[in-house]
């Protein structure tokens, strides 16, 4: 997977990635109207939306994903009508492995995403669980190309901020984010477009996560 070349501020299409992921997964319509038409302005192509509002059911469920896909067609048909042409952007490039083979793709990437390999009491319990977190959401989506890991976490980390009850996740990815090279200064402009674009209580949950993974790093 190549990665975004990395600087110290988020590009415009990355911040733009940033509400539609927090609105998506708060299932706030008229603000993700909103947020999609902004992110249509500064550059995301319709597929590259897409394939952020897909990845939303992995986190927020799928009414909030069918719901956020089924606005993004009402956005793109409006601006059609005003004369707006938005690129459609690029599909996958590959076919997406099937069987053990995905299972082991997935596997992959989770460990390359994570920095080890994924285990513990947790998935020893519930071992669904890890079969479904490695062969489809590391597999079946994250081996989806056309959308850069990089801003797969940014949305990730936006969506994950959005909802209550997630800060260990949400922690989690900010580690995951720094892994696929965002930098701390980076996920700092994060929280901020949070704060100035999404809410006070997200963007604290972003701060609150991003300083713990930051201190934890620091300490090793």
């Amino acid at each position: 997977m190549t990665q975004t070349p990395t600087s110290e501020s988020l590009s415009v299409r990355q911040q733009a990635i940033i509400p539609i992921a927090a609105f998506g997964a708060a299932g706030d319509m008229p603000r993700l109207h909103a947020a999609l038409n902004e992110g249509l302005d500064a550059g995301l192509t319709v597929n590259d939306t897409k394939e952020v509002l897909v990845q939303l059911y992995a986190y927020a469920g799928f009414p909030r994903s069918l719901n956020a896909l089924g606005e993004l067609m009402k956005v793109v048909e409006a601006r059609r009508q005003r004369g707006v042409h938005d690129a459609q952007g690029q599909l996958p490039s590959r076919p997406i492995p099937q069987g053990e083979a995905l299972l082991a793709a997935g596997t992959a990437n989770q460990t390359r995403l994570v920095g080890s390999p994924v285990k513990g009491a947790l998935f020893e319990f519930a071992p669904a669980i890890d079969a479904y977190l490695k062969a489809h959401l590391f597999g079946d989506i994250f081996e989806r190309d056309n959308l850069d890991w990089q801003s797969r976490e940014l949305a990730t980390v936006a969506m994950l901020s959005a909802l209550q009850g997630a800060d260990s996740q949400v922690q989690s990815h900010m580690g995951i984010s720094m892994n696929v090279g965002l930098t701390a200064s980076q996920l700092k402009q994060l929280t901020q477009v949070l704060a100035d674009r999404v809410d006070a209580e997200s963007a604290r949950r972003a701060r609150e996560a991003l300083a713990r993974q930051l201190a934890a790093r620091a300490s090793r």
